[in-house]
């Protein structure tokens, strides 16, 4: 919630003032960096880009000493607040055998534009066939998980497997247990029940939207 403040405390008002989803060069002491308004959460946040590694130890010094005074700390990602976000991590909730059609990212692809471009063919096809699994948002019941999960745990329907947990986690923001999975199309509407075998521990579980948590991007776009 402070990143504009540390990020104006270490290089002035520009960068702070940055749009949503937008970037800037900045010069830094003569050390070149790329500063955008972006981040791996729902929450205000940017990223910065060392354009020359050399510089990289004074760069982390410099941002500890103005953030610290604000609580600044070392860390890291928090797969929480990605979840929430229903943000998707590469090997994890996706990998190349996916396509966007079934992640719910088919708003990217113009398959009307003139121009050719890699799969654009195969997503045709895709698109024409459709797809047998979504990418869904999950609620699970019971207590907290604890950590996150380190193997797929099936989701299931009268004993059946329909699905895959692909990220777990308890949100304590939200007070439940959260999850993304892949689910076969004709369990993946909004209200479907389920079970997840969570390592032999069965809980029951529901098809929920997603993002789980600011859906408008208030926090991020804003601030």
């Amino acid at each position: 919630p402070k990143s504009r403040d540390i990020l104006r405390a270490a290089f002035g008002d520009a960068p702070a003032e940055l749009a949503y989803y937008r970037f800037m060069e900045y010069d830094w002491n003569g050390v070149p960096l790329i500063i955008s308004r972006t981040g791996w959460s729902s929450e205000l946040g940017y990223e910065i880009f060392l354009r020359d590694g050399s510089k990289g130890d004074a760069l982390w010094e410099h941002l500890m000493a103005v953030g610290g005074p604000m609580g600044l700390h070392p860390g890291h990602t928090s797969s929480i607040r990605r979840i929430e976000a229903a943000m998707l991590s590469y090997h994890a909730d996706m990998t190349l055998e996916n396509n966007p059609f079934e992640l719910g990212m088919d708003r990217l692809v113009d398959l009307d534009m003139a121009a050719d471009f890699v799969s654009k063919a195969a997503l045709k096809r895709i698109k024409a066939a459709g797809v047998s699994q979504y990418q869904v948002g999950i609620t699970i019941d019971g207590p907290p998980i604890t950590g996150s999960n380190d193997e797929n745990w099936p989701v299931l329907s009268n004993d059946t497997i329909v699905g895959k947990i692909t990220s777990a986690v308890h949100s304590p923001r939200l007070g439940k247990n959260i999850a993304l999975a892949l689910v076969a199309a004709d369990h993946a509407a909004t209200g479907t029940m389920v079970s997840i075998d969570m390592a032999g521990d069965l809980r029951q579980a529901e098809i929920v939207p997603k993002p789980f948590f600011d859906p408008k991007k208030t926090l991020a776009a804003k601030g």
